[in-house]
């Protein structure tokens, strides 16, 4: 076994069931630890001698994986603080797995920059990687920046933080009953969560270019320029999965498999996919010469992620592809991020706007408790018109000068009568 060490922060699905897992079976970390602030949880993996299981979801089934040796700190307690930052001033690998990124900076004494920053003022090997898994295409850069702040200089050699693509679905399987009927393993004995992912494990990270540094993580697919692959997967597989998600919601469906034999949502969705997210970025990237950048690659790329979106095995459900409507609407969002970059290629979006038109219903029809503007409760979707949904995306986007505001709304209304078209 060699000298790696890896240091993660947030213990999820993606922590727990890809980089911490893939640490383990690649047998080249000597520790793996994991800084995690639910104490019930790092204390139900250290009763269980630092052993947890993660439920594998593949076209066929699911497999129970058993991972061990894994090491959880809270870093909010005074005597795990003080292990952890011992251990992040030898990490090899670090990785940041966090709900958003604005968890890099939150804390000044216990927080991720600080701490990472303190492993990396006082490190005690020679070259270190520090991957950012959150969904943000910049997310790198801007835990770079935090770290390099609470530094107050520059960066040490050989230290680089790396961007991530992870089209990995997972999901956190809550309470005894769920996780029964769908026969699947706790995260360890005792706590009533379970940790589902599925087998697909195409992970794109930006380039290492420290010399002579070989990652002990050896299954990611290194790219120079990760910034197209990031757009692919939000115009692509995040907008397609949100729109499903609010489309299928809006028809009643409990799980995204229901919505697999649906042949009219999933036209929709393949059309939104190839014939307008796909172009659009084809049109933008096709110079780069990457397979997946053709009309062959991306069609690929879009059949296997709608088969994979509508997985029995993994169970995925609509309430949870369209939760967070407020966000998922947002101006540069996966949503109208799609249409925008769509209109500026010269595509009309038109199944997307379903898509927008599902998630604007969804928003109003629970319009309180989204805080929309009392004068904006009594809107109907159904009878929405240019003027009326411009004032909700001006509420949505804080951007009343914005310059695609209008043709948004507009595109998104002509998409009202096809969206009436595919509901009850």
């Amino acid at each position: 076994m060699s000298e790696h060490v890896f240091a993660g922060f947030g213990f999820g699905p993606i922590q727990a069931g890809l980089f911490a897992k893939e640490a383990f079976q690649s047998g080249n970390f000597r520790r793996i630890i994991v800084a995690e602030i639910d104490q019930r949880l790092v204390n139900a993996v250290r009763s269980n001698r630092g052993t947890y299981y993660i439920n594998v979801a593949g076209s066929d089934g699911i497999e129970t994986v058993r991972i061990d040796g894994v090491e959880l700190f809270n870093p909010t307690n005074p005597s795990d603080s003080a292990a952890l930052r011992a251990t992040i001033s030898e990490a090899t690998e670090i990785t940041t797995c966090l709900p958003s990124i604005n968890f890099f900076d939150s804390d000044p004494t216990n927080g991720v920059a600080a701490l990472i920053a303190e492993g990396l003022r006082h490190r005690r090997g020679d070259a270190a990687i520090i991957y950012a898994a959150e969904n943000h295409n910049h997310a790198a850069e801007i835990l770079e920046q935090a770290v390099t702040q609470r530094l107050g200089a520059a960066l040490p050699p050989r230290v680089q933080f790396l961007n991530t693509v992870i089209g990995k679905m997972s999901q956190v399987v809550n309470g005894p009953r769920e996780i029964a009927e769908r026969n699947l393993a706790a995260i360890v004995p005792g706590i009533d969560r379970a940790f589902l992912v599925e087998e697909f494990n195409r992970i794109l990270v930006t380039r290492t270019t420290i010399p002579g540094f070989v990652p002990g993580i050896e299954v990611f697919i290194e790219k120079a320029d990760l910034l197209p692959f990031e757009e692919a997967k939000f115009y692509g597989h995040n907008a397609i999965h949100a729109l499903l998600g609010f489309i299928g919601l809006l028809k009643g469906y409990g799980r995204m498999t229901e919505i697999k034999n649906d042949a009219r949502v999933m036209r929709v969705a393949r059309e939104a996919f190839i014939a307008e997210s796909g172009w659009a970025l084809i049109r933008k990237h096709a110079s780069l010469g990457d397979e997946l950048f053709t009309e062959a690659g991306y069609r690929h790329y879009a059949e296997d992620l709608l088969e994979r979106m509508t997985n029995p095995y993994l169970a995925d459900t609509p309430a949870r592809a369209a939760r967070d409507v407020i966000r998922k609407l947002g101006v540069n969002d996966r949503i109208y991020g799609t249409m925008a970059l769509a209109i500026e290629h010269g595509i009309e979006p038109r199944n997307v706007a379903v898509g927008a038109m599902a998630g604007v219903a969804l928003l109003l029809a629970n319009a309180a408790d989204h805080g929309l503007p009392h004068e904006l409760h009594s809107l109907d979707w159904r009878t929405l018109d240019t003027d009326s949904l411009t004032q909700v995306l001006r509420f949505l986007w804080n951007s009343p000068t914005s310059p695609a505001l209008r043709k948004l709304a507009d595109c998104t209304c002509r998409a009202g009568e096809s969206l009436a078209g595919l509901l009850p």
